[in-house]
This record gives structure tokens, sequence and C-alpha cells, in this order.
């Protein structure tokens, strides 16, 4: 899905196409966003800026995917483009635009903010997988690589089995906030062919390392995300984890 296997995790309201490429040399995926794409979610984002979170409230969302993975064109990575709905039209019209400029559209199942919640989006679908399979398939359908953003420790929640449903849905990926669970990690590889992005904690090589050993194909880097330092070990790392696999 991209080389090297390390990825900028999405930091909603500051993850832009600078704050990429600013990076670009370390990684291989850059994950924009998060932006919220209907009516339901653009409320909620507007309400948690109220109560300074950082957020992107661009007038028109879709354009505004559209200019910042045209701004990632030149850069030696993939983009991608966290994005948060309630509905799944919005959500086929951004991935046929990730599609058309090569990009993953991941959708999040991720934020635990209550107003985005509350719309029905977020972590939410975690608990709905009927609707969380819909938003898959409407991207999908456009030809786009699908990721999908999870997080562990949720109550009720099967990550294995909800993974198998997103993965019968058509996405290609999922990306696993494994919070203090990092063994789910191995679950979930066991469990599907999904392309698996562990997330959480990744400091350097004896994190990034451990998410290899349950079974990650790739890692992400959040927080850490602005620190060459830190994405020059979790490179070196993904780079002779890779090669190690592939020595006979």
């Amino acid at each position: 899905m991209f080389s090297p296997r390390v990825a900028l995790a999405s930091l909603s309201g500051e993850a832009d196409a600078d704050w990429a490429r600013a990076v670009a040399d370390h990684v291989g995926c850059a994950f924009l966003g998060g932006i919220a794409l209907d009516e339901a979610t653009r409320g909620a984002a507007r309400a948690m800026t109220d109560r300074d979170r950082s957020e992107f409230l661009p007038e028109d969302p879709t354009a505004f995917v559209d200019t910042q993975l045209g701004a990632l064109a030149e850069a030696p990575l993939r983009g991608a483009f966290n994005v948060r709905s309630a509905t799944p039209g919005p959500i086929e019209r951004v991935a046929a635009v990730c599609r058309d400029h090569g990009a993953v559209v991941e959708l999040n199942a991720h934020c635990r903010q209550a107003e985005m919640c509350a719309a029905g989006a977020g972590e939410t679908l975690l608990r709905d997988r009927d609707a969380l399979s819909r938003q898959v398939r409407a991207a999908a359908d456009t030809g786009a690589a699908v990721s999908v953003k999870v997080r562990a420790e949720v109550d009720g929640v099967d990550l294995p089995e909800l993974a198998q449903r997103i993965e019968a849905a058509g996405a290609d990926a999922v990306h696993v906030d494994a919070m203090d669970s990092e063994s789910v990690v191995a679950d979930i590889a066991e469990a599907t062919d999904l392309f698996v992005i562990a997330n959480n904690g990744v400091r350097g090589r004896a994190t990034a390392t451990e998410y290899f050993e349950y079974g990650a194909d790739a890692v992400s880097v959040g927080r850490a995300s602005d620190d060459p330092e830190v994405l020059g070990a979790v490179r070196e790392t993904a780079g002779d984890w890779v090669a190690g696999e592939a020595t006979p």
C-alpha cells in the first residue's frame, strides 16, 4: 500500500499538506485531516471548536481535500485523507477525489469526542457495523483505496470481527489505535487479509518493533509526527523489518 511502511497519523485541525511535506522523506504515507464532510459532522466540529478543539472547517470540504492532495503531488509519499461523516453521500464524493489523486480515503470510526459521536460518526460507527459497512462500500465503489481508523478498548466491540466486516464491504486497510491493548493488532492480522497499520505510542525502534512483531504491516506516528529523529528511527526499523521478512 505504501513504502516505507511508516505513516503520519491525522491530527485534527493540524494535519495538512504543509505538515506532511515537512517530513515527507521519512514516511510512505500521510493521513491528512480529519475533516467533517456532512452537515451533522460539520455542526459537531463547530461545537468542538467552541471549546478550543482544533478543526478544519473549510466552506467546501470536497474542494479542500482536492486542493490539499494536489499540494502533495510532488511529495515522495502517498496521500490519504481521514474523513468523518454520518452519511455515505459525501464520502462517495471525497473518495472519488482521493481515487483521482491515487490517495487513500480513511473513514473515521475512531473519534471519541461527544459531539461527533452524537452526530452518528466517529466511535459510534464501531457499534453500528451496518452503517460503517455502508460507508466502506460507498467509498470502495468509487475505486478508491479505503482504510478505516478504529480504536481498541471500546466496550462491546470485537475489533477482529469488525475488521472482517469492513473487509467484506471492500476496505483495503485498517488503521488501529491500539490504546493499551497492543496484542489486538495480532488478533486483527490473523482474522483478515487487510493491510494493518498500528498506531499509538510509536516513538522509536522498540515500540515500532513491538507492533511489527504482532503482525502489523505498517505503523503510524501521531503526536511525534513533526520530529524527524523519531521518524528516522521508525523508518529504519520498518526497513529492517521488511528486509528481514524478505530474507529466505
